[in-house]
């Protein structure tokens, strides 16, 4: 499937559910990676007026997750997040975070990715480690 239309495909899949609450869109797919974005704004703040952890951490896993489905194929099995560990950097107050989901193990039951996020000038913000487990549908 083109791209365009993959990227697109897996934005409509997100109605309803916490991407569409953190306004996650998903922007770009190659065979080896993922990214999205998300505005930063006082829905993802801490008290203090910077982006919450949190929200990058929720970021950082669902970019992983649709990355880590459109791996496997669709229908072909589920994924779900077995672990999840970020070190964060720099804060955010304004802009976009970018969340690059690479692929770093393709193994048969679980897969191995490492998250970079960065704010609109690339500087980063967070890396995230997450792994994933592939359950057989059936």
């Amino acid at each position: 499937m083109d791209s365009k239309l993959l990227l697109e495909k897996i934005n409509a899949h997100c109605k309803g559910t916490l991407m569409e609450t953190l306004n996650i869109e998903y922007v770009a797919i190659d065979q080896n990676s993922m990214t999205a974005k998300m505005p930063v704004n006082e829905s993802v703040f801490q008290p203090d007026g910077v982006l919450h952890g949190g929200a990058t951490l929720a970021l950082a896993e669902s970019v992983g997750s649709a990355a880590a489905q459109v791996l496997i194929g669709e229908g072909k099995a589920q994924i779900r997040g077995l672990e999840l560990s970020g070190n964060h950097v720099k804060s955010v107050r304004t802009g976009y975070v970018w969340a690059k989901a690479t692929v770093l193990h393709r193994g048969r039951t679980t897969q191995l990715w490492q998250v970079h996020v960065t704010d609109d000038q690339g500087a980063l913000v967070s890396v995230v480690k997450f792994t994933t487990m592939i359950l057989n549908q059936g």
